[in-house]
């Protein structure tokens, strides 16, 4: 099993030392979440909370991910990163290639990206971004995001993007993997379809592999069953080093934890972070396995 710490709703000025700890202490890597900006109101019903509302405060830090990955690799050496996710059809499709492949190629390809297609339609409407179409832009996007990536010159015509012959550089040696987010079944499609993996947020293991076999099921389908595909998963019925053993498993080959969260502290200042993450590796990384 491979533990990920995710970086959502941390001060930006912990990012590096959380890096380091991590990297210290045998996690694999780090979860990077994004948002562009932050409207000061959003009707957008938040999808992962019963009540549909945001539950964070206003002033929660939202780097830009290619920022803080290039910052976090440059204090790291071994530590992975994966976006958790990117918000693929906010941003034209070389702008996403530019900005992973510059950090691709200075973290020395430890890096993932994660895609999502976004659910605050406001963020959309400030960067003056259509919120329809999100899955087709999100799978085109893909497309034009794989082409760029060769180094080659390349164009392309489609139903959203189209330009003439371009190339960007550098870009890195080997290829990104391109895991996609979500839970509905026009998600899980895609997915099976087009991704390198899957990322999903807290579910039970019925729900987990369910899941988990409507994507082999997808994957045959598309031809691509033969090919490598990740499942960054997270279960909230786990509570030891025995239950990551199981979902590893059930076919989760990648996890998000919070340590601090799993030893049930409200205290979130860094001295208090860095400790759970020395205690969590000792008491469940190093048994996990």
């Amino acid at each position: 099993m491979q533990f990920f710490i995710p970086m959502a709703f941390n001060d930006v000025s912990h990012y590096l030392p959380i890096a380091r700890a991590a990297e210290e202490c045998g996690y694999t890597g780090i979860a990077v979440c994004d948002h562009v900006a932050m409207p000061s109101r959003i009707e957008s019903r938040y999808p992962y909370v019963p009540d549909g509302k945001p539950f964070w405060k206003p002033t929660v830090d939202w780097p830009e991910p290619w920022s803080a990955i290039s910052a976090m690799a440059a204090v790291t050496e071994r530590l992975r990163f994966v976006t958790y996710v990117y918000i693929m059809p906010l941003r034209h499709p070389i702008t996403t290639a530019k900005g992973v492949a510059t950090a691709a190629c200075l973290s020395g390809n430890r890096l993932s990206l994660g895609v999502g297609l976004g659910w605050m339609r406001e963020e959309f409407e400030a960067l003056e971004m259509t919120f329809k179409a999100r899955g087709s832009r999100t799978d085109e996007g893909v497309e034009v995001f794989r082409k760029l990536m060769t180094g080659d010159v390349v164009g392309h015509e489609g139903r959203h993007y189209n330009f003439e012959p371009l190339r960007i550089s550098p870009v890195p040696d080997q290829p990104v993997p391109v895991l996609i987010g979500g839970v509905s079944p026009k998600a899980l499609d895609r997915a099976a379809r087009l991704g390198d993996g899957w990322m999903s947020v807290s579910h039970s293991f019925a729900e987990l592999a369910g899941m988990i076999a409507t994507l082999e099921e997808g994957r045959k389908a598309a031809g691509r069953h033969d090919l490598p595909f990740e499942i960054f998963g997270a279960c909230d019925e786990v509570g030891d080093a025995d239950g990551y053993k199981r979902l590893s498993e059930a076919g989760v080959a990648s996890t998000p934890v919070l340590p601090w969260r799993y030893y049930k502290t409200d205290d979130e200042s860094l001295d208090a972070k860095l400790g759970a993450i020395e205690r969590f590796a000792g008491d469940v990384i190093a048994n996990a396995s």
